[in-house]
């Protein structure tokens, strides 16, 4: 039974690990905030990487348009990126710069943005924004980010959202996951200190692409940015105000290959980067056990399922040590429950969104699937796009 003991421990201490990082991250002293920046605004472009989005540019390129920031200092640059449809011709219609890239042998967003950065006169603007085209923007995103200037030096993320959260059970669960990341764990881990991961919308300053270039081409790009920034010292700090929505799937079958991709994409970031990363001497100990911890974190339905699994193993088998692994399972399982009531409380119409979770059991079950195929294709960098589809919901309330 010794045997048991000994398997189970490791995976106990890496469900174990994101909540060590948040309870070490909770205690550590609060930094001050900056100083308000006294300066002319930030100067933006965005950068959308585009294959295909016909179906939800527009809106996209509209919610930039109806941005209350001033006009001359900000720009949108769209890559057609080997595209069959009207996505040229529809983000040309906007009166937006479109770049149309035609190369089947590197396909997928980080090729199109390597492709893209070197044709843009970035020494005009202080930050590139990486926004995917199904994105919406709150009116006040670049006011929030400004806040954070100066940004030449730095990379900021904004709060993800979800555009179609009362869709269904999926959409409004992945909502209350978006609550807890954004409002919860990144807020403990800027209070401290800590890079936070990158995703949607991110802001890289145009200082940072002069020194490092671009070099994240994982399947999981913003991943690979973000330990890569972690490495060489760079901060990531989170503005929670700079609000955007993105589109969540609404079926178990649109949403199986994006996961897989960011789950395989996350594992290949750590295995190809985690020596450089235990070697860097602009990054802390504590940062790099952060680090470690995101990487190595399961989706909470996937980490929820496992739990389940191991503690009736250990219940059936009662190896030596086995109450002590039980209460550790626990206690990382208790703070997914934790902020997600917490999630639940802040958000709109929290009665239906606690229903939505009747749910959980039978997607806890799917996500775990997708966990272990994921695994097994570690090194896999086939892209496969993300189907779309039209929602008529408006963006919920902050």
């Amino acid at each position: 039974m010794i045997v048991l003991t000994i398997l189970f421990a490791p995976l106990v201490m890496v469900l174990l690990a994101p909540t060590i990082a948040d309870c070490i991250s909770a205690i550590r002293g609060r930094r001050h905030p900056a100083a308000a920046f006294a300066g002319e605004p930030p100067r933006f472009v965005f950068l959308i990487p585009a294959h295909d989005e016909e179906l939800l540019i527009s809106a996209c390129l509209a919610s930039i348009a109806a941005l209350d920031y001033p006009k001359d200092r900000h720009q949108t640059v769209v890559v057609a990126d080997n595209c069959s449809d009207a996505t040229a011709d529809l983000s040309r219609q906007a009166g937006v710069m479109c770049l149309e890239r035609h190369d089947t042998s590197q396909r997928g967003k980080p090729y199109a943005i390597a492709w893209a950065l070197p044709q843009m006169a970035l020494a005009e603007s202080d930050a590139v924004i990486i926004l995917d085209a199904d994105t919406l923007l709150d009116p006040d995103f670049l006011r929030a980010l400004a806040r954070r200037a100066p940004l030449n030096d730095k990379v900021v993320q904004g709060y993800i959202d979800v555009s179609n959260r009362t869709e269904n059970a999926l959409t409004r669960m992945a909502a209350v996951l978006s609550t807890i990341r954004f409002r919860i764990v990144d807020q403990l881990k800027e209070r401290c200190g800590l890079n936070v991961p990158l995703g949607d919308g991110v802001c890289v300053g145009t200082g940072v692409l002069a020194k490092y270039g671009w070099t994240a081409y994982a399947a999981s790009e913003t991943w690979e940015l973000y330990l890569s920034m972690t490495v060489n010292g760079v901060r990531c700090e989170c503005e929670a105000d700079a609000h955007l929505y993105a589109q969540e799937a609404r079926s178990l079958k649109q949403s199986a290959s994006q996961r897989r991709r960011w789950t395989t994409g996350r594992l290949d970031v750590l295995l190809s980067h985690y020596g450089p990363l235990m070697r860097s001497r602009a990054t802390s100990g504590f940062q790099k056990l952060d680090a470690v911890a995101e990487l190595l974190g399961l989706g909470p339905a996937a980490h929820a399922a496992i739990v389940a699994i191991v503690i009736v193993i250990l219940a059936l088998t009662n190896p030596p040590g086995a109450i002590w692994l039980i209460l550790l399972l626990a206690i990382s399982v208790g703070r997914l429950v934790l902020y997600t009531l917490l999630a639940i409380g802040r958000g709109p119409d929290p009665w239906a969104t606690l229903r939505a979770f009747a749910f959980l059991p039978l997607y806890a079950v799917w996500r775990l699937g997708v966990q272990l195929r994921s695994m097994i294709a570690v090194g896999d960098k086939t892209w496969v796009r993300t189907s779309r589809h039209v929602t008529t919901e408006k963006s919920p309330p902050r």
